[in-house]
């Protein structure tokens, strides 16, 4: 079995996550071992990291609508909220997300947060066009478009994001992709090692979002973060 493989172009192959009509004790399963592997590798903390800066400098006496494409159970919406509490400020939070029972799980889960809420919605719907936000956030979640969807999807959030957008996302690398495909020798379910595998292999290489930046015209900043993410923060 060999644990490399060429990560020179972007993997069009679909997760079994992209089937919106998933749903059951898989589905749940998958997204609480998710959450604790982001939690374990130190991954929220780079969105977390990103909401702040785009916050900083910003006054406390108004609210702030922030929202998570592709939020799974809400469990950076709830970091967030917790950040904002200890911080001082106002937040209004949004998941959104396309598989519903998706969404019911992350309502079941953010009942003692009062300022998030959940909607099940296509982000290419003219719905979601209408959407007013200071933040969009993006974690682990620009990887599951074509260049194209890419380029459209951020096309609206610059012009509608009223602070900015933070992006974090895998790296693709065959060293990550290794080092991943080894961890999952330990991880029992399924889906997340073939998933994960698929990830890395349709995420990005750091000419990849530079290249988004600059067709766009973007005022960003690309850092890397371990383990294999980029922090991609865009003022707007």
């Amino acid at each position: 079995m060999s644990f490399f493989i060429d990560t020179t172009y972007r993997s069009n192959d679909t997760e079994l996550m992209d089937d919106f009509s998933m749903e059951g004790d898989l589905l749940r399963d998958t997204l609480d071992k998710l959450g604790s592997i982001n939690k374990w590798l130190g991954g929220n903390k780079i969105t977390i990291d990103g909401v702040e800066k785009l916050l900083e400098n910003q006054p406390k006496d108004k609210q702030y609508t922030i929202i998570d494409l592709g939020c799974g159970h809400g469990d950076i919406l709830r970091l967030i909220a917790e950040f904002g509490r200890k911080k001082g400020y106002t937040l209004k939070l949004r998941g959104i997300d396309a598989n519903k029972d998706t969404i019911a799980y992350a309502n079941k889960l953010s009942a003692d947060y009062p300022e998030i809420s959940f909607n099940h919605e296509d982000i290419f719907s003219e719905s979601f066009q209408k959407l007013n936000f200071d933040i969009a956030l993006s974690t682990l979640f620009l990887h599951h478009f074509s260049e194209k969807e890419i380029i459209n999807l951020l096309t609206v959030l610059s012009n509608k994001a009223t602070l900015g957008i933070v992006v974090n996302d895998l790296q693709r690398s065959e060293v990550a992709y290794g080092l991943f495909r080894l961890l999952g020798l330990f991880i029992s379910n399924h889906m997340i090692v073939q998933d994960g595998l698929t990830s890395i292999l349709r995420s990005f290489k750091r000419k990849d979002l530079e290249n988004f930046s600059n067709q766009l015209n973007l005022k960003s900043q690309i850092s890397w973060k371990w383990a294999f993410r980029y922090q991609w923060i865009i003022k707007t």
